[in-house]
């Protein structure tokens, strides 16, 4: 058993933060959140003095097996080599203050298997398998001669998705990915920055298409995220049924309101857009990449702003592919233009707990919740750069009641 003791306590769903605190954790879940000193006997207790203790956080965007932005360096890549690099990706994750992920592309049931069991060290993890693109879609990345359909058995860049065409083969094709242990369904709806081949502003997928992957995910008990640009592709995806947006960049008001209505999530990823612009010539990246990331960029804040105004809940994630992913943490600065730091805060906590069906499990500091906790020197509320990895402030990382760093003393 362990105390937190005389901690400053954000609890992740309130906008409050107490002050003088008290939180026992027995064995991986919070048994008693006080505002009075707790005894119990055989604890450890902790004086944070002061200190904020938080809910773990959590990144609804992530690509575990996402090893280069480039993706042209993937190909040919052997899974044994894959996953050497994503056990560090996962583990430096974590070390980030991440607790949890959701990964929507590629990540699978063996990576989530062996975190859980403790083979590799990593944040808990959730998965899509591999996402669902049309031809010519955003997870169509074959040279514009290659008429061969992708096979992720032997290289990484095509473990990430898979090109699917017409409602019987979606259908199989989720049931597949369900059947293989993925918690979630990914679908592509919209043309992408790093495709090569497709607009922004592209419609893809049927509407009977997505209706059918929505139906089959709802009949397992989950749900279906979806790869959206625009506000038409992102209004279709929503009256199908589907439940979370990622990305949105051109979002209107119209489909923002749409949206909140129907009780849709949208996970803004603005982070990936300003680190590939930014470092576009180092990444090789191509004339027309560079062309599409200089318009989601100009259109991300505004979407922050839109959906605010429409009062639709927004997740946090950072889609931060290969190289990228040290800037996970900067997703939080990049918010902070737009929106209070305790509504980016929740985000990354009870809101991608509700994303993942997790409420009162995940993102929370209270009663009968898993003890996935971050202790921070200072505030964050008040100076969120707090979370930040450069600002090394996290002092202690406690994933299911075991601490993976402890530098309190």
């Amino acid at each position: 058993m362990i105390i937190f003791a005389n901690c400053r306590l954000i609890d992740g769903t309130s906008d409050a933060v107490r002050p003088d605190c008290h939180v026992l954790v027995e064995g991986n879940r919070i048994k008693e959140v006080s505002d009075t000193p707790i005894s119990a006997e055989g604890a450890r207790v902790i004086d944070l003095a002061g200190r904020t203790l938080m809910p773990g956080l959590i990144d609804a965007h992530v690509h575990v097996y996402s090893i280069h932005l480039n993706a042209a360096r993937e190909h040919g890549m052997p899974h044994t080599l894959m996953m050497a690099h994503a056990s560090h990706r996962v583990r430096d994750m974590l070390m980030r203050g991440f607790t949890t992920v959701r990964d929507v592309a590629g990540g699978d049931w063996g990576m989530k298997t062996a975190i859980e069991s403790g083979l590799v060290l990593g944040p808990r993890l959730f998965v899509s398998g591999r996402a669902l693109s049309q031809t010519g879609g955003h997870g169509d990345h074959r040279y514009r001669t290659d008429d061969t359909l992708p096979c992720a058995c032997t290289s990484v860049h095509d473990l990430m998705s898979q090109i699917v065409d017409g409602p019987d083969k979606v259908r199989v094709a989720v049931r597949n990915e369900l059947r293989k242990g993925a918690d979630h369904i990914k679908i592509m709806v919209s043309g992408g920055v790093g495709s090569p081949h497709d607009a922004l502003e592209n419609t893809q997928y049927s509407m009977e298409e997505i209706r059918i992957a929505v139906d089959e995910a709802a009949a397992k008990g989950t749900y279906v995220a979806a790869h959206s640009y625009t506000a038409l592709t992102t209004r279709r995806a929503v009256e199908c049924g589907v439940r979370t947006i990622e990305h949105g960049n051109f979002v209107d008001a119209e489909t923002a309101r749409f949206m909140a209505e129907k009780g849709a999530f949208m996970v803004p990823t603005l982070i990936c857009y300003r680190e590939s612009a930014d470092n576009a010539d180092e990444y090789r990246l191509r004339p027309e990449v560079k062309r599409k990331l200089a318009e989601v960029n100009a259109a991300g804040v505004q979407m922050l702003e839109i959906c605010r105004d429409a009062g639709v809940t927004m997740g946090f994630g950072t889609d931060l592919m290969g190289e990228m992913i040290t800037a996970q943490t900067k997703e939080f600065a990049l918010r902070a233009d737009v929106l209070p730091a305790m509504d980016i805060i929740k985000s990354a906590t009870s809101v991608n707990a509700e994303i993942l069906n997790q409420s009162g499990q995940l993102g929370c500091t209270a009663p009968g919740a898993l003890a996935d906790l971050l202790v921070v020197d200072g505030d964050p509320v008040a100076d969120i750069s707090l979370l930040s990895e450069k600002q090394n402030a996290i002092l202690a990382i406690m994933k299911d009641g075991r601490f993976c760093k402890d530098a309190l003393w």
